[in-house]
């Protein structure tokens, strides 16, 4: 069944050369832990987690020294920076000029209203666009005093502060964010906010925990605002490798059918029934292809009561049977046997030659005929 989430409409901007807003694919972010002022370490990094399929990254700019390294980070970079700045208007300056895509950056958070500007100047000058990046756990003190606590109104109040001061200044090229690390907080101001601003969002279950507990976490809270059709760029945010964030963000987005990259493994949880060992069998085959970019389906059933249904709608199934004899799907349809090979050497090769053939066929002067007559 395919999705049919009706996206929220709002502004379309650039970070860079990737588009953000309706219309436009959900893009996947994640943020360096490196020290920016090492170049080649946050450069290595960045490499790694764009090659996971991020659009996008995020790096810290806390001092002038990593604002003189970013030059060389954004020179070098294979997607687009954002720079991450709290309260210092120069940094946001330094940044811009440096030739970050976007500024992470609160307005009102850094001082005067000529200080502002100049940030603003910068920006304009630059083609940076800027993320208005409103968490509960750093609210301004004014809005605490009148609410008592962090909840979404208080959220939504100074998220919007904050962009009336970019508008007023006649700069629309942002974005905003209102993030918590409870679930239903976060639910609540993002689904508050879009009842009162046409901006993108860049959405995320702020400091959710580490690779387990904040990937379930992450999952329900995006999960929800996705089908809801909010958010137009997102960021699972875990104690854990950045690389894990872009992957958890694409498994997220894959099985929502918004966005699909690299192998979708269908499988069961494995029972007395099961034909061959499907944990190990599955573990290593979604390791095995790890690499691949292109969108796929793979069923894994350990036997033959889910397994035929499973693999009809499959690019490529498996079928566990008895006397160590397997049934192969290719497309749906029953194939040919595998009986007393390595199973996941098989599926390997069948999937490297299907995205082969596949991408001839896309290749092909023929196809490349009709693509352009369509």
């Amino acid at each position: 069944m395919k999705s049919n989430i009706k996206r929220r409409k709002t502004r379309v901007i650039n970070v860079g050369d990737v588009s953000v807003g309706y219309n436009s694919n959900i893009s996947v972010q994640s943020m360096t832990n490196t020290n920016t002022q090492d170049s080649f370490a946050t450069l290595d990094q960045i490499e790694k987690i764009a090659d996971a399929g991020a659009d996008l990254v995020r790096v810290s700019c806390p001092d002038q020294e990593s604002t003189n390294a970013l030059k060389t980070i954004v020179k070098n970079s294979p997607i687009p920076i954002i720079a991450d700045i709290h309260f210092h208007y120069k940094r946001a300056i330094e940044a811009a000029d440096a030739g970050a895509a976007c500024l992470r950056i609160n307005p009102g958070n850094i001082g005067s209203l000529d200080r502002i500007k100049e940030v603003i100047n910068a920006a304009k000058s630059n083609d940076c666009s800027i993320r208005i990046g409103v968490n509960a756990g750093s609210l301004e003190r004014k809005i605490l005093d009148k609410y008592k606590e962090p909840n979404s109104d208080a959220m939504v109040e100074s998220a919007l502060f904050h962009s009336q001061i970019l508008k007023e200044n006649d700069f629309h090229d942002f974005k905003i964010s209102v993030k918590a690390s409870d679930v239903f907080l976060t639910i609540d101001a993002y689904k508050k906010l879009a009842e009162k601003t046409d901006a993108p969002f860049h959405i995320g279950i702020t400091e959710a925990g580490g690779l387990r507990a904040g990937t379930v976490k992450s999952s329900i809270g995006l999960g929800y605002l996705l089908l809801n059709g909010i958010g137009d760029t997102i960021r699972v945010s875990l104690s854990a490798d950045p690389v894990e964030e872009v992957k958890v963000a694409f498994d997220l987005l894959k099985a929502l059918d918004i966005r699909n990259r690299g192998v979708k493994v269908i499988s069961c949880p494995s029972c007395s029934r099961q034909q061959f060992d499907v944990i190990s069998t599955v573990s290593e085959i979604e390791r095995r292809l790890s690499h691949i970019k292109q969108s796929l389906t793979v069923s894994i059933i350990g036997c033959v009561v889910n397994g035929p249904g499973e693999a009809k709608t499959a690019d490529i199934g498996l079928t566990g049977g008895g006397k160590n004899t397997h049934q192969i799907y290719i497309s749906g349809v029953a194939n040919h046997r595998l009986k007393d090979k390595n199973i996941v050497d098989h599926i390997v090769e069948l999937v490297e030659k299907y995205i082969a053939e596949k991408n001839n066929n896309n290749t092909s002067p023929d196809n490349q005929e009709k693509q352009l007559i369509a």
